[in-house]
Parts: C-alpha cells; sequence; structure tokens
C-alpha cells in the first residue's frame, strides 16, 4: 500500500523538499562566478523522484528553465537503465532540444542515492554567460551558436572526467568563469543531495517514492479543480512577433513570424495546439518543442491558480501540439541562441485568447516580453578578454486591479542587473538609467513603466581595444505591447548609437567614444483610461510617471501646473467630449 502521510507531516515535508531547493540556490549565489548567475539570477534548481518525475524547484526558479527542464529531465534520466547510475556519477549536457532550448543552458545532473539505492535526481541548469560561438542573434544555424555537449559523464563514480573539462575550456572565451560556473552548480547538486538524505534519515523513510506519489498526485488534483471552474470551449488568438528584417537576415527575412494558438478547455483538461504558426526562421529566434511548453504551463498555472506547487502533478492536465518544423518547434540544425525573441510571447498570446473567458486573470502586454539581453565581449586596454550578459525588463501589463510593475522582467522572472555590477565587469561606463516618463500605456489600469540606460565606451586612458562587441536579444522595436479592454499600447523599445537608430537584431560593434541608449519598452494598459480615477492620475503626473500633456490628451484630466490640483469641472467636460 505504501507509506501514508498525516496532512500536518504531508505539509512539514513539502516545505522541507522546497527549503531543500532553496538552500541549493542560495549555494548557487555564493559560488558562482558570473553576474547573469550571481546577481540576475538566470539559473534554476530542482529535483525529480527516481522516475524523473519533477518533485521540487526552486522558490526562484525562471519557468523557462524549469518548465522546460520538467519535460527534458524525465527524459533524460530514462535515457540509461537505472542500474547503470552510480554514487558519484555527475552529468552534464547543453543540447537545446533535451532541455532548456538553447546553448548557453547548461545543466547539470547528479543522481541521489540513499541506503545504496537510487532515490532521486537532482539537476540545476545555469545560463552560462560564455558558450563560444558567434555571439549574435542572426546565426544561421546551431554550430554558430557556440559549444554543442551531447550528454556525457561529467563525474564517472566521483572520479572527474579531465577531458571533458578541457573541451569546454579550449571552446570559450573567458574559461575560468565558465569552469567556475560548472563547480557552482556541481555545488548546489551536493548541497541537494545531502539534504535530501539527511531529510530521509531524520524521518526514517526508505525513499522518496511515497512521498512523490501523495505530492504529484495531490497537485494534480488541485490543478484539475481549478481548471474545471472554466468554462469548457475553444479560445483563440495570434500574436505577430517581429522578425529580423531581411536586410539583416542576409535577405532570407518572410515578414514577421506569427503565432496563432487555440486553447481547448475540457473539464479538467487543457489542450493547447499551436497548428498554424509560421515555420521557423534563419536566425536565432527558433524555439524547441520543451521551450514553447514551458512558457505554455506558465500561463496556465499563473491563470488557474499560482499557489499550487510546481511539480510534474501540475503538468499532467495540461497538453500541447506543435508542428515539428515550427517556430515553435524547431528541427535541428536550426539556430536558437535567441529563442526568447519569440518564446517569451506564447504565455502572453495566451493571455489574450483566454482574456473573454478569465478578465480578472490576466495581463496586458509587457515591454519585458522578450527580456532585453545584452551580450557584451572584447578586450580590455591590457589585453586581457571580457564577457559579460546582463537583462533587463520592461514595464509589465496592466490587470483589471493594478497598474503594472515598473522595469519587471517578465514571463521569464530573472533580475535587472545593478549599474555596479555591470561597470565591475566591464570596462564600459553607464552615464544614467531612469524611467520613462507616459511609456506606461493608458488604461484605468496604467501599464508599468519602460526605462532607460545610456553607456559610453571609455575613450581615454581606460579605453578597451576595439572593437566592443555588443550582440543584442530584444524585441518591441517595431510593435509596442498591446492593452487590454480598451487600454492602450505602451512605448517601444529603441536603440540608438550615437543618437542614430542601430541594428537591435544582431552583432554591434562599439568604437571608443560611442555612447550607446537602449529603452526598454512600457507596458499596455488595461480598460477605458477615461476610466482612470483623476486623482490618481494627478498622483502620476507628481511622481513624474505621467506628463501633464499626456493627462489631459489620454486620460481627459485637467491639472492646474501651478498647484498641480485637479480642475474637475474642467476634466468632466474634456472626459465627455473625448468620450464623443
Amino acid at each position: 500500500m505504501g507509506q501514508k502521510f498525516d496532512p500536518i507531516t504531508l505539509e512539514i515535508l513539502w516545505r522541507r523538499l522546497i527549503s531543500i531547493v532553496d538552500e541549493a540556490d542560495s549555494a548557487v549565489s555564493r559560488t558562482a562566478f558570473s553576474s547573469l548567475l550571481r546577481d540576475a539570477h538566470d539559473y534554476t534548481c530542482m529535483f525529480t523522484d527516481r522516475k524523473g518525475r519533477e518533485l521540487a524547484q526552486g522558490t526562484f526558479a525562471t519557468p523557462g528553465q524549469s518548465g522546460a527542464m520538467a519535460l527534458g529531465i524525465k527524459k533524460l534520466v530514462n535515457k540509461l537503465p537505472s542500474d547503470t547510475y552510480k554514487p558519484g556519477d555527475v552529468f552534464i549536457t547543453n543540447d537545446p532540444w533535451a532541455l532548456a532550448g538553447h546553448l548557453n543552458d547548461v545543466c547539470v545532473l547528479s543522481p541521489i542515492f540513499y541506503k545504496g539505492s537510487l532515490t532521486a535526481f537532482t539537476a540545476c541548469v545555469f545560463h552560462h554567460s560564455d558558450i563560444g560561438g558567434r555571439v549574435s542573434s542572426d546565426n544561421h544555424d546551431v554550430f554558430e551558436d557556440g559549444l554543442f555537449i551531447p550528454l556525457v559523464k561529467l563525474y564517472d563514480g566521483g572520479e572527474l572526467n579531465e577531458a571533458v573539462l578541457e573541451m569546454i575550456r579550449w571552446n570559450v572565451r573567458t574559461p575560468d568563469e565558465v569552469v567556475g560556473d560548472i563547480r557552482s552548480q556541481i555545488a548546489a547538486n551536493h548541497v541537494c543531495s545531502e539534504k535530501i538524505c539527511q531529510m530521509l534519515e531524520e524521518y526514517d523513510m526508505d525513499g522518496l517514492d511515497d512521498l512523490a506519489d501523495e505530492i504529484i498526485d495531490r497537485t494534480e488534483r488541485s490543478m484539475r479543480e481549478a481548471i474545471e471552474k472554466v468554462p469548457d470551449g475553444i479560445y483563440k488568438a495570434e500574436g505577430i512577433v517581429e522578425q529580423m528584417p531581411a536586410d539583416i537576415s542576409g535577405g532570407k527575412g518572410k515578414g514577421d513570424v506569427v503565432i496563432k494558438v487555440a486553447v481547448e478547455v475540457k473539464g479538467s483538461d487543457i489542450t493547447v495546439d499551436l497548428t498554424g504558426s509560421s515555420p521557423q526562421v534563419d536566425w536565432g529566434g527558433n524555439v524547441v518543442y520543451n521551450f514553447t511548453y514551458a512558457y505554455v504551463f506558465m500561463a496556465m498555472k499563473s491563470m488557474f491558480d499560482p499557489y499550487i506547487p510546481n511539480n510534474d502533478g501540475s503538468t499532467r492536465p495540461i497538453k500541447m501540439t506543435a508542428p515539428e518544423g515550427s517556430v515553435v518547434n524547431c528541427k535541428f540544425p536550426a539556430a536558437v541562441a535567441a529563442r526568447m525573441q519569440i518564446g517569451h510571447f506564447i504565455t502572453e498570446i495566451i493571455y489574450r485568447a483566454l482574456a473573454d473567458a478569465l478578465p480578472d486573470r490576466v495581463i496586458a502586454g509587457s515591454g519585458g516580453t522578450p527580456a532585453t539581453m545584452n551580450v557584451f565581449y572584447g578586450k580590455r586596454n591590457n589585453g586581457v578578454p571580457w564577457h559579460s550578459v546582463i537583462i533587463r525588463g520592461g514595464g509589465m501589463g496592466a490587470s483589471s486591479k493594478s497598474d503594472g510593475n515598473y522595469v519587471y522582467i517578465f514571463p521569464a522572472n530573472g533580475a535587472n542587473t545593478p549599474v555596479e555590477i555591470f561597470e565591475s565587469d566591464t570596462p564600459l561606463i553607464v552615464e544614467k538609467r531612469e524611467l520613462l516618463p507616459d511609456s506606461g500605456g493608458p488604461g484605468r489600469m496604467k501599464g508599468g513603466l519602460g526605462r532607460r540606460v545610456v553607456f559610453k565606451v571609455p575613450d581615454d586612458e581606460y579605453a578597451p581595444i576595439p572593437p566592443v562587441n555588443l550582440g543584442i536579444q530584444s524585441g518591441r522595436f517595431r510593435y509596442p505591447p498591446e492593452g487590454l479592454f480598451g487600454g492602450k499600447p505602451g512605448a517601444k523599445a529603441q536603440f540608438l548609437v550615437n543618437g542614430k537608430h542601430g541594428n537591435p537584431y544582431g552583432l554591434t560593434q562599439l568604437q571608443p567614444g560611442d555612447v550607446v541608449v537602449m529603452d526598454a519598452a512600457g507596458g499596455g494598459g488595461y480598460g477605458d483610461p477615461l476610466e482612470r480615477d483623476p486623482e490618481r492620475v494627478r498622483e502620476d503626473v507628481i511622481q513624474g510617471y505621467v506628463t501633464v500633456e499626456k493627462a489631459r490628451s489620454e486620460y481627459g484630466v485637467v491639472i492646474n501646473e501651478k498647484t498641480m490640483e485637479v480642475d474637475a469641472l474642467a476634466t468632466k467636460k474634456l472626459r465627455e467630449e473625448l468620450r464623443k
């Protein structure tokens, strides 16, 4: 029959599992070399039962990695018979089609043994800043993207495979940082393994099988109960994602990428069909099946019940169909380095499909979709190579109940890299970082503000050896984040080099003295702007989020610039005129 758990013990054990993964997570923040990991938190720790079913993930897991790992780890651990695993084994791979969709996401996987028996697996995926290759979104196949590591043993029974580590070291620009981050991954897995064994011993358990069954089954029931509250039906939407123009993609651009989605709700089951989406493209925006599913799941989980635990049970009711060879299920050897430029939009388009059915559980388009990722590399003035990756957000879309957050990375769940870290990692100087007034989409609830970052390549004695290479992965330069239910779009993104529009889709080479402006888009508004409380508009003006002119033209609110008070009669009259 298996071991049974009373509700209190079950809750204690569940919280213990989460705390174990979070402790492994904390080990990363203390030991990782790259600021992309330490400060931007672009990594995910998790562990599974011995069958490869996800059991728990870190509290701050990145949805694209964790959702893809939930599918990928299960397949990876079952590639080998269970009796081939040994204590001390550590595996490594960055196969995009097996895991999180591009080569920079490197997975380190370890079996966990307790009392001589295989009990679980622990894994972490880090977004490594450097994986070699041609660092640009306009690559044409995965071979340009960087070093491809198939599933291999990094440690065999506790013995390090030096050849694997040397192979990695000689294929990246900053080997000390990359190897240091891999060692951080090993440390995280070690923490997870040690703490799980301690828990099993403390509670006199022979393994995790019974606990895993109980947690996963309960989670599935909870998820199904949440889905059953939605009326049955097929809900459709489509979205357009800007594609690299033909003059940048080598003449092979074929217009914008279309993502089509049909969400069928039938009882407690959901099927998401992406048939009709564009074919895979000849640049790095292609998305593998696992990564697409990750953001499908992100949308469903956040709408139906964000508080249900993340594990194998919460994914069971959600199935996905994505035609092979499409941009949302690309085939090898497609370029995938910039898969977030399309993949991050999946969640937003599903929100749009279900907006009428669940208007209080969706948000408008976000300027942090996709997150702005900048890859910088070059040589300092003493010839030493440097390499850094930073991510930044834009304005989050508004909801029925609140304004959008400012400068937020959504749905990727990363963190904005601090200026101090950026300047310590690179020879560049940040001259300005500020919120952009009027960038949030007007609405009854206002979209979050975008932000501007201005940096300069020094041209004095600290100038780096030219060129400074800047690879951009971003979006919203041509199509702004859309509003919902009468809300208006947020402001578009912008990329300027020395005051002129640059190429935001590929590799830019900067020279000493160059000044770069990067504006992130604002979030879309929610609801009719003329229904926004005039006092909230006044407060926005006082805080500098909205200008007096936009308060008048977009919200119909007349504010006296001397007293900063709302002219109630003039506002009422103006709003009546604007409604006509």
